[in-house]
């Protein structure tokens, strides 16, 4: 069992704490703060057993100079000024004198948010590749490392594995609650266990397709990914989105559980008609399920004791092909079904469809737990040390 946040003692010490404040920004303002709330409970506990906290993120992507203007943590801090009753300051720089000063002036209970840990990714990647001199400079920052940025697990970065692989260490509240509610959902011995993925893309879910489908009993296709198991049955599915690439992998799939995989039967196109899957014309596009493929994986979603969603059933964030996904939602939280979400579309469509606070668990990260559900380690969470 790794260490968590109540396994050291707070008090005068500088704590390093790395977040995932990645939140979404639009005209300076933060759009979906969920991210940013999540983390304040361990910086609350910080707080509260008087620890000069030093706060680590990123946000996008860094590949110019550009990217260093619209991709600013300031935003952010204004944001935790809000959120937190204590002494925050923003250091503009992520090293040098202003940044050093600014953490040895730092009383108890008091923070610093450093900007945005991907500036070092300009223009040499130092971050992103884990640097061994700015792993040491961050960590002489600091005199304990907290990683409770989940949704970066997935990655070996300077400012998670780099300082905890130097400082001693822990998990936060956030990373801890993330992780008992996977293991809890994956390792529960309850069956009917039913996966229900969607969204674009399958190569970047081929591995937790694998890792699950031998342990669920069945797994509901939709999103933009069904039309590739469909051509891959020799079905027409238009010009709908299809993963030429992975089309051998998901005949693989089709051959080997066909019992378990469940595919739609009809489809709201971009016109807004409904087709029956075996109609389609060389020209439709498919944008949602269709009101039958509702019923039928309500069938199978009504007698489960344990779901698992990853991805939205169609283009959510565009009425009426928001129905699919709404409908769904609406099903398990009326038969109070157990279930993760997990997934960077799925966690919007939740926030944008009304259904926030309707689940056992909805996870922060997308990546991350895409990961995580696929078996991988996770290098930021390995790097932590166990308990003695």
């Amino acid at each position: 069992m790794k260490k968590t946040i109540k396994d050291y003692q707070y008090e005068g010490k500088r704590v390093i704490v790395r977040c995932d404040f990645n939140v979404p920004i639009k005209d300076d303002k933060i759009t979906d703060d969920t991210r940013i709330l999540e983390s304040l409970k361990t910086i609350n506990y910080l707080i509260e057993k008087d620890a000069k906290i030093i706060l680590l993120s990123h946000l996008g992507k860094i590949n110019s100079k550009d990217d260093m203007k619209k991709n600013t943590l300031y935003p952010v801090y204004l944001k935790l000024k809000e959120l937190l009753s204590t002494n925050i300051y923003f250091c503009d720089q992520t090293r040098g004198r202003k940044l050093e000063e600014m953490v040895s002036n730092l009383k108890n209970r008091e923070i610093v948010l450093v900007e945005n840990t991907r500036y070092e990714d300009y223009p040499d990647k130092l971050e992103s590749n884990c640097d061994k001199q700015l792993s040491k400079y961050w960590a002489s920052l600091g005199d304990i490392f907290i990683n409770d940025a989940y949704a970066t697990s997935h990655r070996k970065h300077a400012s998670n594995v780099g300082i905890a692989s130097i400082l001693p260490n822990a998990i936060g509240f956030l990373i801890e609650k993330e992780v008992m509610a996977l293991n809890g959902i994956i390792e529960e011995n309850t069956h009917p266990f039913v996966i229900l993925m969607g969204g674009k893309k399958i190569s970047d879910k081929t591995l937790v397709i694998d890792n699950l489908i031998q342990k669920c009993d069945k797994i509901l296709l939709g999103g933009g990914m069904c039309f590739t198991f469909l051509k891959a049955k020799n079905i027409n599915v238009g010009t709908s989105i299809v993963d030429d690439e992975n089309m051998s992998y998901c005949k693989r799939l089709l051959d080997q559980y066909s019992q378990k995989i469940v595919l739609p039967v009809d489809i709201v196109l971009k016109n807004k008609q409904i087709k029956d899957i075996n109609n389609l014309s060389k020209d439709d596009i498919g944008c949602d399920i269709g009101p039958e493929t509702i019923k039928i994986f309500e069938k199978e979603l009504v007698l489960a004791k344990r779901v698992i969603v990853n991805g939205p059933m169609g283009i959510f964030e565009e009425p009426p092909f928001d129905k699919g996904t709404a409908e769904i939602y609406k099903i398990l939280k009326e038969n109070n079904i157990k279930t993760l979400v997990g997934g960077g579309d799925s966690v919007a469509s939740i926030n944008l469809l009304g259904y926030k606070n309707s689940f056992y668990h909805i996870s922060t990260g997308g990546g991350a737990t895409l990961e995580y559900l696929s078996g991988k380690p996770m290098p930021g969470i390995e790097i932590i040390d166990e308990k003695e």
